[in-house]
């Protein structure tokens, strides 16, 4: 995809002339793109398109296509290019990543209990939200249908979101740590792993637990539901791959091929056949339930394989995440063997006798050595395939993509040479990058304090409104009923007349007599004091007019108006100087000679509150702990 670096200057050209400046932001934009394949796509039994073949030249950029137009094609979608580092402030890892349906948000769980939201074109933090108490976020799962999401910590607790992060429910599904979720073909039903050695279904619509699948001997550490067939896998820190039927909670197979823990199983949505698993044995195996066997070795990591994820267009393009913080991908039908290494193995598709050959040994074709500084805990795919995004345990959430034609500087960045190599190299500089690091944090910081600030202003709670809620209270919020199409709106009645009384030509209702809303007054201001949260009841029928005299009421000096009383319309302008005779506490403005009000007595008027002083809010802030550092 294409990557345009969009930014704004500040205005007096530095940090001395005024704002200063904001470190560019590269904004991967694929909308030209995905514009460009929508005009030049063809049937996807035809194969792929037939323009030009792109050419390692900048000029290609604008010819850069997605990889849904090249399925023929993976090595186009390999993930080699660096695109943004994102930190959250509260500076915990980083346990799973999970796009949001549309593509346009990611959505990371962090070990303190929260879900954080980052922009999918800018990078950018969008909000933050408390998903789980302080309890770490193991695991998080969308169904299929992208309708639900499903989320586990450390305390056994499984929650329902919907796509809006609003939650919905939640239960406790384990009395230990649930370490991942699936949802069965039809999303009626999901499938839970937890340390407690156990697997247990559970019905989506009841949160009833139907059946419990015991027989591992140590913590299942991985789940997965077939996409099309009635089958589970799981995997487990003994080491063990059991297939179960989910229909009679019986265990069908057992595959023992790794040496150490197994910490993902994941089917192919592609190719339903294919399995992959990843273990602390250095290796992840890709079988084929056809013949209940391993056909694939993924080799090349020195330490243990935490995290995997199959590309949502190339049925043959897989990418892992281990130990030590490196990502490899890896294209199953190219062995990629390395440079001083012969293999002479046979893919068990090619061979006469499948079960008599040994499964053969893939290479990484792309390997990303230093791309995080500790384990990898989560990977996962954008919907459109063009960005892979990693969570790990050093706090940072990565996001990478394809290099763009003729691009040759990201192969010897830091993140594929390390720091003293890439200095080496000119490609990196230890104190400009600390100035940028620095640069950077605070830039998150201000858009993650900006977006919550938006996020409290949206929450604000808002005050009931009066009475019930659908049925109006007369004088106050009265609405006219809808009228049936076709059908003329009766013309609306007057307080005390019949409906269509006033349509007649009957007279008006009588004047409003003064010592009565005296009383009236009095008698709702003594309730309001005497009962909390009373709710005054409605004005007189046939309201305040405009040009009542309330100073022939004789209210008593200090006299409000009760809560949620409505007050009576103003007078037009120019009559008795915009106020109420003899009524306190009511908007004036100027009176009949253009004098103002004074605030008290019959010309009372509100006055605006002078504005804080901007010197004192910055002391204030800077005892929070924000804006210490000059920029």
């Amino acid at each position: 995809m294409a990557s345009e670096e969009y930014h704004t200057e500040g205005y007096g050209g530095g940090r001395a002339g005024g704002l200063a400046r904001r470190r560019p932001r590269p904004v991967t934009d694929y909308g030209s793109s995905l514009v460009q394949w929508t005009g030049a796509r063809r049937p996807r039994y035809k194969g792929s398109h037939r323009m030009e073949v792109e050419r390692p030249s900048a000029s290609y950029v604008v010819d850069m296509l997605p990889p849904a137009a090249n399925i023929d094609n993976p090595a186009d979608s390999l993930p080699t290019r660096h695109l943004h580092t994102s930190l959250g402030k509260s500076k915990k890892p980083v346990t799973v990543v999970r796009w949001m349906p549309e593509g346009r948000r990611l959505l990371a769980g962090v070990h303190n209990g929260e879900f954080m939201l980052w922009n999918g074109m800018a990078f950018n933090f969008e909000t933050v939200m408390a998903a789980s108490g302080f309890s770490p976020i193991r695991t998080a799962e969308w169904s299929n249908a992208r309708d639900w999401l499903l989320s586990a910590d450390d305390e056994g607790i499984v929650r329902i979101w919907q796509p809006n992060l609003q939650e919905v429910k939640r239960f406790d599904a384990h009395d230990m740590p649930v370490r991942d979720v699936a949802f069965a073909p039809s999303d009626a039903k999901f499938v839970t792993a937890s340390d407690d050695s156990s697997l247990k279904i559970f019905d989506f619509a009841s949160l009833n637990c139907e059946a419990t699948l015991s027989g591992h001997g140590w913590d299942a550490k991985a789940c997965d539901w077939h996409p099309s067939k009635g089958l589970i896998v799981s995997g487990s820190k003994d080491h063990a791959i059991k297939l179960w039927d989910p229909r009679t909670a019986r265990n069908l197979t057992t595959l023992h091929t790794h040496k150490n823990a197994i910490t993902q199983t994941v089917f192919s949505r592609l190719r339903d056949q294919l399995l992959a698993t990843a273990g602390r044995d250095n290796i992840a195996r890709v079988f084929d339930l056809r013949m209940l066997r391993d056909v694939c070795l993924l080799r090349g990591n020195d330490k243990g394989v935490t995290a995997l994820s199959w590309h949502p267009f190339h049925p043959n393009l897989l990418a892992t995440g281990s130990e030590d913080g490196a990502i490899h991908s890896y294209l199953l039908d190219e062995p990629n063997p390395p440079i001083g290494v012969s293999t002479t193995e046979v893919s068990p598709y090619n061979a006469p006798d499948p079960e008599a050959v040994p499964a053969q040994s893939i290479y990484p074709a792309h390997r990303i050595t230093y791309a995080h500084e500790s384990s990898i805990w989560s990977l996962d795919w954008h919907p459109l395939g063009h960005v892979l995004a990693s969570g790990s345990n050093d706090h940072f959430t990565r996001f990478w993509s394809r290099a763009r034609p003729g691009e040759t500087t990201c192969f010897k960045d830091q993140f594929h040479l390390g720091e003293e190599g890439a200095e080496a190299q000119g490609t990196w500089d230890a104190r400009r990058s600390l100035r940028q690091k620095r640069e950077q944090e605070e830039q998150e910081s201000e858009d993650e304090a900006e977006g919550l600030i938006d996020q409290n202003q949206n929450s604000r709670p808002q005050q009931p409104p009066l009475g019930i809620p659908g049925l109006p209270l007369p004088g106050i919020n009265a609405q006219p009923p809808p009228g049936l199409p076709g059908i003329a709106a009766p013309a609306p009645s007057l307080p005390g007349l019949a409906p269509g009384a006033a349509a007649a030509g009957n007279p008006p209702p009588p004047p409003l007599d003064p010592s009565s809303l005296a009383q009236f007054l009095a008698q709702a201001s003594g309730r309001q004091g005497a009962q909390p949260g009373f709710v005054p009841p409605p004005p007189p029928p046939g309201g305040i007019p405009a040009d009542f005299d309330f100073s022939k009421l004789q209210l008593p000096s200090g006299f409000q108006l009760p809560a949620g009383f409505p007050p009576p319309p103003l007078p037009p302008a120019g009559q008795n100087g915009n106020t109420f005779s003899g009524l306190p506490g009511i908007l004036g403005g100027t009176d009949a000679n253009g004098n103002a009000n004074n605030g008290s007595g019959s010309n009372a008027v509100r006055k605006r509150a002078p504005l804080p002083s901007q010197q004192e809010s910055l002391k204030a802030e800077q005892k929070k702990g924000k804006y210490r550092h000059a920029r």
